[in-house]
């Protein structure tokens, strides 16, 4: 099966980071047929140099897509999935790396499960991939993940493989800050998706400055709006919003270093 990765890459990105993850898409053992790369917005002379790089070594491999000026996650992958030739599109991080069989299992698990969108777990690190620290795992079957949607995000979306079409059908990525991803897995399984979780290790996660993101009252905000938004339209009950409200506000307010500690006793597993 044929298969597309789409890629976006913004200019605070590292050079050396962006050099890793596309090295690690180029040992799969299920080679791409296309990787699509949005540069969203102007990107340093470095960035550059590393795509020029990679596009003069494989010259039919990759598409490169720039926009004029930053727009953000959400609306650089709607973008770039215009460009993907394959019906199957594999999402990957500029500063992640995915391990070298991850695309042959996602690959496997899309025709045995007859699913449309597919993840597995990933490894959390701070800088160097060889220092592990804990694993972000996921239920496996699709009422399993119905069950789980109500109160978290049910895919790893860094490490996701799914299907044009049931994306563009759901509406493509829409606007909701910090949950841009979980916003369109809701809609995609609305609209009959059928989803998978493998719990082997595909992906190695960069997580540098993550936790830090995930609080303070602006996210505390953005946590309110999306929560009210899954109950106003149904897509958890009561207990699940009281619930997911009270913990995830509260964890958002809590001091960097004890939220850290709560995913990783938590949220996280070993």
């Amino acid at each position: 099966m044929e298969y597309s990765v789409l890629m976006s890459v913004y200019q605070k990105e590292q050079p050396a980071y962006l050099k890793e993850s596309i090295d690690s898409l180029l040992a799969q053992t299920i080679l791409p047929e296309q990787i699509v790369i949005v540069c969203d917005g102007e990107l340093t002379q470095a960035l550059y140099e590393v795509l020029d790089m990679f596009e003069v070594l494989h010259p039919a491999l990759f598409t490169r897509v720039q926009l004029t000026k930053q727009g953000g996650l959400g609306n650089a992958l709607n973008e770039g999935m215009k460009y993907c030739r394959c019906e199957t599109i594999a999402r990957m991080d500029s500063d992640d790396i995915s391990c070298p069989d991850r695309m042959e299992k996602e690959l496997a698990l899309l025709s045995e499960q007859k699913a449309d969108l597919v993840s597995g777990s990933v490894a959390e690190f701070e800088t160097d991939p060889a220092v592990i620290g804990k694993i972000r795992i996921l239920p496996r079957t699709q009422a399993e993940i119905l069950r789980f949607a109500r109160r978290r995000n049910p895919f790893n979306h860094p490490c996701v493989m799914y299907k044009k079409s049931m994306v563009l059908r759901a509406g493509g990525y829409q606007p909701f800050e910090g949950f841009e991803d979980y916003y369109l897995w809701l809609r995609m399984l609305k609209c009959g998706a059928v989803g998978y979780n493998t719990e082997q290790v595909l992906l190695y996660m960069r997580t540098k400055g993550m936790y830090r993101r995930r609080g303070g009252l602006v996210y505390a905000g953005r946590i309110l709006r999306f929560r009210n938004y899954m109950l106003k339209n149904g897509y958890c009950g009561l207990g699940d919003y009281l619930f997911t409200v009270c913990g995830h506000v509260g964890v958002s307010l809590l001091p960097d270093g004890l939220r850290h500690l709560f995913y990783d006793k938590v949220l996280r597993k070993d």
